[in-house]
């Protein structure tokens, strides 16, 4: 009795043990499942998103992660890999990833020094601006004006605590009401229950392109309360797959091909209604095509 319960622990040790090895070293897992795992979002336009119910996802850091993709395929020598998605949010992001039920976030993920602490993060892919977007009949031209008033943000987004720091800094008093993601944010700006709309200049420019009346909103471009870069997240202590997502990445940035996802994405009409952003590279982006980092702020 007490051998046969200790082969079972023993087998029940060495199982956690070979899970945590594969949890670990991504590649292994891959090669031994034949499956990627890669967390999107819905409506997160032009970076992940699904163009109409059910589809999968599409964008430009989803073009950029199935070409990592493409790599671990050619790594492993394998002659199918098996793309599987898994809709994330602001809040569920890193645990997903920490727990092995995703391998790559590939959407809209700010790199910042204490999210660096639970994750790695590939070379920045994008560059962005936090702002506010408003109605273009609110006569509001600046986030000064926005005291007195209340504002949209994305639950578990940067957005949050940067309006918090001005709001303390500025002594401006602002009320905040979170959306559980960008789309039902937005909802709260469209249908005035809020005056404002706090997020990422690209990611607004997005949501404003798809709606019903673009006319309606107006982003001020000139206002800004950080600058954040946007990086693919995986799992940290994982050197191999580090080493092949980062070589992938800023293979991309260096041979100028980054150029023409870019351009797909931001500057040419863009599935379901063939809407043009009309978003040109930025001096900010074309500096990191040029020096590829992981930097966090």
């Amino acid at each position: 009795m007490h051998h046969r319960l200790s082969r079972l622990l023993g087998l029940s040790a060495m199982f956690l043990c070979s899970a945590a090895l594969a949890q670990s070293d991504t590649l292994s897992k891959v090669k031994q499942t034949g499956i990627i795992n890669i967390g999107s979002r819905d409506s997160q336009v032009p970076f992940s998103y699904q163009p109409t119910g059910g589809d999968a996802p599409t964008g430009f850091t989803n073009d950029i992660c199935l070409k990592i993709v493409d790599a671990v395929k050619t790594k492993l020598g394998l002659s199918s890999l098996e793309v599987r998605y898994t809709t994330l949010t602001s809040t569920n992001r890193i645990p997903l990833l920490t727990n092995g039920t995703v391998d790559l976030d590939c959407a809209t993920t700010t790199n910042t020094v204490q999210r660096q602490q639970q994750v790695g993060f590939a070379p920045s892919h994008f560059v962005t601006n936090i702002t506010a977007a408003v109605k273009t009949k609110s006569g509001i031209n600046s986030i000064a004006e926005l005291g007195g008033k209340t504002v949209a943000t994305v639950a578990g987004s940067t957005a949050i605590q940067l309006l918090r720091n001005y709001r303390k800094s500025e002594k401006v008093d602002v009320q905040e009401l979170s959306g559980k993601d960008t789309a039902d944010a937005f909802l709260l700006l469209a249908s005035d229950r809020t005056q404002a709309y706090i997020l990422d200049d690209v990611q607004l420019a997005g949501l404003i392109a798809t709606s019903p009346k673009p006319s309606d909103y107006k982003i001020l471009s000139k206002e800004s309360l950080r600058q954040e870069p946007y990086g693919i997240m995986y799992r940290k202590d994982d050197p191999q797959f580090k080493e092949l997502v980062d070589k992938t990445v800023t293979d991309l940035m260096k041979s100028g091909a980054i150029e023409q996802i870019y351009a797909k994405w931001f500057t040419k009409p863009i599935p379901p209604n063939n809407i043009n952003l009309n978003f040109p590279m930025s001096d900010a982006v074309r500096e990191l095509y040029k020096n590829p980092n992981n930097k966090g702020v």
